[in-house]
């Protein structure tokens, strides 16, 4: 299993921007599972979150978090290149905010908003990131795609 994550090369994001990115891209599927987990909170007791139930595949915990978390980081030229990749992703059966991430900066460093959400805050779409998948699917999405350089 592997974890593909497919950045924006247009952005010319520096080190650090390009780090923070790919590392949010990296935790997107674990931190979604966190948020939709069972939770039990007895904040008289203590200040934590207790996760009652969290479930993750099999696959995903013995051959990935298990293993050795393997990653794979591509570059795609421009936004819609990078989007090309949702074409593969859906004929695959893959959806959104379960098996591939978004990731949007949300511009208060060095890059310049390309969209405004409802609430006014301008945003960037800088990568995808997708859960750990088979070996055999994420080179199928990958497959059009340079490791970034």
């Amino acid at each position: 299993m592997r974890q593909l994550i497919i950045v924006r090369k247009d952005l010319n994001m520096s080190p650090g921007k390009l780090s923070a990115q790919v590392s949010h891209a990296s935790m997107a599927f674990i931190t979604n599972m966190i948020k939709s987990a069972n939770f039990i909170t007895d904040f008289k007791e203590s200040n934590d979150f207790c996760i009652k139930e969290l479930r993750i595949s099999k696959d995903i915990y013995t051959e990935w978090f298990c293993d050795i978390y393997t990653k794979t980081i591509c570059e795609a030229k421009n936004k819609d290149k990078l989007l090309k990749v949702l074409d593969t992703a859906n004929e695959l059966g893959l959806k959104e905010n379960e098996d591939y991430f978004l990731i949007k900066d949300f511009c208060l460093t060095e890059l310049t908003p390309e969209e405004v959400d409802e609430s006014g805050r301008g945003k960037t779409l800088t990568c995808i990131g997708f859960r750990p998948l088979p070996d055999d699917i994420a080179h199928t999405l990958s497959k059009k795609y340079q490791l970034y350089k």
